[in-house]
């Protein structure tokens, strides 16, 4: 298998230079989603290569929407810079400004700074109904959301939405000091009637937006954090239960996001998604699948069909990375070791010795679908055990529609 494997590789990539990006993007820009993966959320040419595509994208291909792996909030406050309806004199302030929880860095960095900037001064160029929007897909924000739509409620009276529903129904959270590990030991003595509530309150917004119609971004913000609210307190609730179901509600919840963003904008619209390869890469193609995991790209496949779906793979066999030793402790430049030879990495390495491209199709695809390691490095890393939990079992030719490959990555610059 190794020898077949790095023959196929050998034979079939394609040089990592503008040729082969400009492939990418004929190849993307059929679909109507296109999910852009990275192996850490720490390496600066996974950031750097996905803002080209993206860029290449928004003004070659027509996409407008760019969704990410961070929190509804703090990508509004994106949203609003990128738009030109935000106050902030650069990218960079903003960033600092807007992401604030642990791992703050990981968009609050160069890498990010200058895709936004670029973002900014290209919807310069655009009528208002044509800018590109930058969008939140994750819901760990339960507390921000929540003052995001007693907020909006409160300055808008005439809204249709019963405020004094909306308070009652998020009364139930206070009690926990705004932290959401505090409310997960204790969601076990919440009441049904409590966890209703917040349904009902989301469900009441939906029913308004369907008499009213999309409406305006403001609309989708109260909406979106309304479910960020209800789909936020059913994994805090699970994550002390089962890691396969917490994973599960969060993945899922990326995937509404993305629906409802294809909603809101309307039929046509076509959006780039920024996430870890372990959300974009179809689960159902790896071992995850045996432990009951599903994840946001199999969900969008199976949802809107393979033919609408692009998803990206990327991956790194050595070099540096940001990340930190135990959840919460301040960053640190970690060294990625060399990939051992019997990964999809080491293969990789040892099939070109440099950066490549691969393009998976119906000819080519079973070449690249035995079962092999694939690197996965989170916020939480540590070198030494990297073989014991930082490799996924895949069919990488099954699992996406391309990849690319680093042969060697460095760290992403925090600001």
């Amino acid at each position: 298998m190794p020898k077949k494997l790095m023959k196929a590789i050998r034979e079939h990539a394609l040089p990592l230079d503008e040729t082969s990006i400009g492939r990418l993007v004929e190849e993307a820009g059929e679909a109507d989603l296109v999910l852009l993966g990275e192996a850490s959320h720490g390496t600066a040419e996974f950031f750097e290569l996905r803002a080209e595509l993206s860029k290449r994208l928004i003004r070659e291909k027509g996409f407008t929407v760019v969704a990410v792996e961070g929190d509804w909030p703090s990508a509004q406050q994106v949203n609003r810079y990128v738009r030109g309806l935000s106050a902030y004199s650069s990218a960079g302030a903003m960033l600092k400004a807007s992401f604030v929880r642990w791992p703050e860095w990981m968009w609050a960095n160069r890498e990010a700074e200058h895709f936004l900037q670029w973002m900014r001064e290209e919807n310069r160029t655009r009528a208002d109904g044509e800018k590109a929007g930058f969008y939140g897909l994750d819901l760990y924000s339960l507390y921000e959301s929540i003052d995001e739509v007693l907020g909006f409620l409160e300055s808008r009276p005439s809204y249709g939405v019963d405020l004094n529903k909306a308070r009652k129904a998020f009364s139930c959270f206070e009690p926990y000091n705004r932290m959401p590990e505090h409310y997960a030991l204790s969601a076990a003595r919440l009441t049904d009637e409590c966890i209703g509530e917040v349904a009902d309150l989301l469900a009441s917004i939906r029913v308004r937006e369907e008499r009213d119609g999309n409406g305006t971004e403001g609309d989708l913000d109260l909406k979106m954090n309304a479910l960020v609210a209800k789909n936020a307190e059913e994994y805090y609730r699970s994550m002390l239960q089962d890691d396969a179901v917490s994973w599960n509600i969060r993945d899922t919840h990326m995937a509404e996001v993305a629906a409802g963003l294809i909603d809101h904008h309307g039929n046509g619209t076509k959006v780039i998604i920024w996430a870890h390869n372990t959300h974009v890469g179809d689960a159902s193609e790896t071992s995850m699948n045996r432990d009951g995991m599903i994840n946001l790209g199999q969900l969008v496949r199976e949802r809107y069909g393979k033919d609408r779906v692009f998803a990206l793979g990327f991956g790194t066999y050595a070099g540096s990375v940001i990340a930190a030793e135990e959840w919460g402790l301040p960053f640190e430049r970690m060294t990625v070791p060399p990939a051992k030879l019997g990964t999809w990495e080491g293969q990789c390495h040892a099939a070109l010795g440099d950066d490549g491209v691969l393009l998976f199709d119906e000819e080519n695809r079973r070449l690249f679908s035995g079962w092999t390691g694939h690197r996965a490095i989170g916020v939480v890393y540590n070198p030494e055990f990297e073989a014991y939990g930082n490799f996924v079992s895949s069919r990488v030719g099954q699992r996406y529609d391309g990849f690319v490959f680093f042969n060697r990555t460095e760290a992403l610059h925090p600001l």
